[in-house]
């Protein structure tokens, strides 16, 4: 089966002016989301882009780190600096090819651009090992002037090439005949941009994947294809035809709408899945509930959750609803607390805390592995000392905790809490979350979560 790649351009909209703390929240989702190639703009203020770009670099280690540069020297210079420590560092020569967009642009005629872009190209390889080079507006250019311009990038050390319909001018079907003809030219991976404006820009991509484009450039939103429509339509229809994404469909819809948010664009209702909050907002679920019941709520959350952890899930709402009633919130907490989780090492049996102000505390854990039930008192500087200690004495192996957080997701008497533990091991982190009307509960099971993580890893 054919994995198309998806490069986001969010960061990229003119239309946007995102904050610092913003781009690096939407950066965090998309790594979050398996997005193969988060594309960052061109330098513009060297002093703050390319301290974000080195922010950026310090979590995202799955994706690539794409920075466009092309127009001068100088900015191929920046982007290698900013792109320092990235894991996964690409330079994207972006240039316009159409002859207005290379006179008015960047001031050259047909062959100074061949030139240029021979130059340019060669300079980024010179600085990364990853080059692409894109040709903006290439519909609008002579075909073989096109073909010129990209035998030369390869020549020079370009690893891919992406061509765009910039002007949204050509019909589907016309552009993936297109895009079958420049594969044809080199033997590097061949992307794909398409603009919306006209609505074309989701059938222009898949019709392109069909003809041999393997990378398609997406955003929440803005000109580009729709990145949760794009995904959605691969999900539905992908077996059919042979191809897939690395995307996590379980997530993308949840995360699409807190980009929207954190964006703050008018065009919410033009998405093809969105979340609305007239359904969020009626959910109200007891233990009558069915499975099916509490699944149909997930997903309209924007979850898809596998069989696994459909009932994962269920189980966690029936012990959380045998308290109180679970509405949007309570929801959201459960199925970050049960979904998506690595195959639990150790699980959770029972726990009796003793706390006192004439006693000390203690814990009583109960953890089952393998089948078979492990147990251990300690006592401890207070009750959540005691459990954590309790808990390394089980497995036989103490870890070093990071941090310990702890707070309220819900309002009311009967308050869901949240608990957040983070353990190092080797250097690394590992995370874990709990969820609980009772504190003491949420802290065991988010310390237990993470023990989880780390067991398995090693593993």
């Amino acid at each position: 089966m054919k994995t198309i790649r998806i490069a986001d351009a969010t960061l990229c909209r003119e239309q946007n002016s995102f904050s610092f703390k913003e781009k690096i929240e939407i950066a965090r989702q998309l790594e979050k989301l398996c997005v193969d190639v988060i594309e960052i703009p061109a330098i513009s203020d060297a002093r703050t882009d390319i301290l974000f770009v080195k922010t950026v670099s310090s979590f995202v280690k799955k994706g690539v780190l794409s920075v466009a540069a092309g127009l001068t020297k100088e900015s191929i210079e920046q982007a290698a600096t900013a792109l320092t420590n990235a894991a996964h560092p690409c330079i994207r020569i972006e240039l316009p090819v159409s002859p207005v967009g290379m006179e008015y642009t960047c001031h050259k005629k047909p062959d100074k651009m061949l030139i240029w872009v021979g130059e340019t190209v060669k300079m980024a390889k010179e600085k990364c090992d990853c080059v692409e080079f894109c040709a903006l507006d290439a519909t609008r250019t002579e075909p073989e002037f096109l073909k010129k311009l990209v035998e030369i990038a390869v020549q020079n050390g370009a690893t891919s090439v992406s061509v765009c319909d910039s002007a949204a001018e050509t019909m589907p079907d016309d552009f993936a005949d297109f895009i079958a003809e420049v594969g044809s030219w080199v033997n590097v991976p061949v992307g794909v941009g398409c603009d919306n404006k006209n609505g074309l820009a989701t059938a222009q991509a898949i019709l392109s994947v069909r003809k041999g484009a393997t990378l398609v450039k997406t955003a929440v939103d803005g000109s580009h294809v729709s990145l949760d429509t794009f995904a959605t339509m691969v999900k539905n229809c992908g077996e059919k035809y042979g191809v897939k994404t690395n995307l996590k469909t379980t997530e993308l819809l949840r995360i699409a709408k807190q980009i929207r948010w954190i964006s703050d664009t008018a065009d919410t209702e033009r998405a093809a899945v969105t979340v609305t909050s007239a359904v969020t907002e009626t959910i109200c679920l007891d233990e009558k509930d069915s499975q099916a019941d509490v699944i149909a709520a997930a997903s309209n959350l924007g979850y898809d959750l596998s069989d696994d952890d459909q009932n994962k899930v269920y189980e966690e709402f029936l012990r959380v609803a045998a308290k109180k009633k679970v509405g949007l919130k309570e929801l959201e907490a459960i199925v970050a607390s049960a979904a998506l989780q690595v195959p639990s090492t150790y699980k959770l049996i029972s726990y009796v805390i003793n706390n006192g102000n004439i006693i000390s505390a203690s814990a009583q854990i109960t953890l089952e592995k393998d089948g078979k039930k492990i147990q251990d008192v300690c006592i401890g500087a207070g009750p959540i000392d005691a459990a954590f200690l309790a808990i390394d004495r089980i497995i036989g192996h103490h870890y070093e905790l990071d941090d310990f957080q702890i707070q309220s997701v819900t309002e009311g008497k009967e308050a869901m809490g949240s608990a957040l533990v983070k353990l190092r091991s080797g250097g690394k982190l590992y995370s874990g979350n709990g969820i609980s009307t009772d504190i003491m509960g949420a802290s065991i099971r988010a310390y237990l979560n993470a023990v989880n993580k780390i067991v398995y890893e090693e593993a």
